[in-house]
């Protein structure tokens, strides 16, 4: 298995054209659609069955921003099992937002949910245009400056993904009231 950006012949980026993206992945799956290989031996049979397996994976994976971004930092060793660190700031900044979640637990207030579905949803916002410049040079990136880029997007990525279970329980709450 290739990775992704190889599979396609494709750089590796953060913000991908879309339409070169759908237009690589239509052109290898009229190439490996197994239909094609049916009176071929097993074993091209078999590989063929993998490459298409393998387009569909890699289509579904980069197509998606977020995925995009997991897979990227995966394949660079950079989400690993307990060695996902966030700073203590924004630490600090989530506990107390999650202390006004449990409140609202005891004591539902409309207005408090309100606020606190603002504030993350500005927090997600500005962590989103403080990162697109990151993300929008990264493919021009190289040495010490990719590395650094690539720790700024698991910090963003990280933080992301905290605030998105926040609005969840936060959709949880309004889907109650």
């Amino acid at each position: 298995m290739s990775n992704y950006f190889e599979f396609y012949d494709i750089p590796e980026s953060f913000t991908l054209d879309e339409k070169v993206l759908k237009a690589k992945y239509y052109q290898l799956s009229r190439e490996y659609h197994p239909d094609f290989y049916a009176n071929e031996p097993q074993e091209k049979q078999d590989e063929i069955l993998q490459l298409s397996t393998q387009n569909t994976n890699a289509y579904r994976t980069l197509s998606d921003p977020d995925l995009r971004m997991q897979y990227i930092l995966k394949e660079h060793g950079l989400l690993e099992e307990g060695k996902n660190e966030l700073p203590s700031d924004f630490l600090m900044e989530m506990m107390e937002l999650n202390e006004e979640l449990m409140e609202l637990e005891f004591d539902f207030d409309a207005a408090k949910l309100h606020e606190i579905g603002e504030k993350s949803s500005g927090l997600v916002a500005t962590m989103d245009a403080d990162i697109l410049p990151v993300l929008q040079r990264y493919p021009e990136l190289h040495g010490v400056t990719k590395e650094e880029a690539l720790l700024e997007v698991k910090t963003y990525y990280l933080k992301k993904k905290y605030l998105l279970r926040i609005q969840e329980t936060l959709s949880k709450f309004a889907a109650r009231s």
